[in-house]
């Protein structure tokens, strides 16, 4: 066989191979793509179905959504009516107070109009009250200024006289009206009492007097005076006499003034130095 035919026949049998390898490559491409074909369509109907079923999904949650939109703006107009209803309510109210309030001011204005009148009233009977008191405070100015002197002339009366130690005495009186006036003058301390001839002795101030024995027609006395837990007696004294002695803490002395005297008794006054720890001027027991 010629070397050409023999080629060629390598040529032809090279060619049906290729021919078969191609032919077999593409019935596998074809069977590769038409696998592939069927995922993408499989995927695509997966997909297909998702997305209608998130389109499902989306359109309740929207309607949902729309519903509780429709509530809450069926529940603002519901609320916004009765806000309205109680503002109408409330401003219907305060007029009405407020018709009340300007009712009662004037009532109010008119009884206050009325009571002017009575404190214009009043004030005029005050006016002529006044003038009454005005009337009566002279008469008891004049009052005042007579008694104060009727005080410096009885003051003036009174005698200070020495006393049974020998030392000069306060002013001495000799009845009430004279101790009132020493009481006044604010210058002792002063205990009035009243005794009984007895075997007991009476407190007076910070001491105690005992009466033993008075003779009216001979105007004499004896007492036992009590002082400091000391006895002391002062024998045969008189009238207006000043009976003295000395207490502990006190340097100036004591006196007793017997100004009334009867049978077993006696009427006078204890007079203290207003330094003495006792009471205030003026006091009486």
């Amino acid at each position: 066989m010629p070397p050409v035919a023999i080629v060629l026949l390598v040529l032809i049998a090279v060619l049906i191979g290729a021919t078969l390898y191609l032919y077999l490559e593409l019935r596998s491409a074809k069977t590769q793509m038409a696998n592939q074909f069927q995922v993408y369509d499989e995927q695509f109907a997966t997909l297909e179905g998702s997305v209608n079923r998130t389109s499902r999904e989306v359109g309740t949650q929207v309607a949902q959504v729309k519903g509780m939109v429709a509530t809450a703006e069926k529940e603002i107009a519901d609320a916004a009516v009765q806000v309205e209803r109680k503002v109408l309510g409330r401003t219907a109210s305060l007029e009405k107070e407020l018709e009340q309030t300007q009712q009662k001011n004037q009532e109010a204005l008119q009884a206050v109009g009325g009571q002017i009148s009575e404190v214009s009233e009043v004030a005029s009977s005050a006016n002529n009250r006044v003038g009454a008191l005005t009337g009566e405070v002279d008469t008891v100015r004049t009052d005042l200024t007579a008694a104060q002197e009727e005080l410096r002339q009885t003051i003036a009366d009174l005698k200070s006289v020495k006393g049974d130690l020998g030392v000069q005495s306060g002013l001495v009186a000799t009845n009430g009206t004279e101790l009132t006036a020493l009481k006044r003058l604010g210058q002792r301390n002063y205990y009035e009492f009243d005794i009984q001839k007895s075997r007991t002795s009476q407190k007076v101030g910070r001491i105690q007097i005992r009466l033993r024995d008075a003779n009216d027609k001979r105007n004499r006395f004896t007492i036992d005076v009590v002082a400091d837990d000391k006895e002391i007696q002062k024998k045969n004294k008189t009238l207006l006499e000043p009976i003295q002695f000395y207490v502990i803490g006190s340097k100036v002395p004591y006196e007793i003034v017997v100004n009334q005297l009867e049978k077993n008794r006696i009427v006078g006054y204890l007079a203290t130095p207003l330094d003495d720890g006792s009471r205030t001027p003026g006091a009486t027991e």
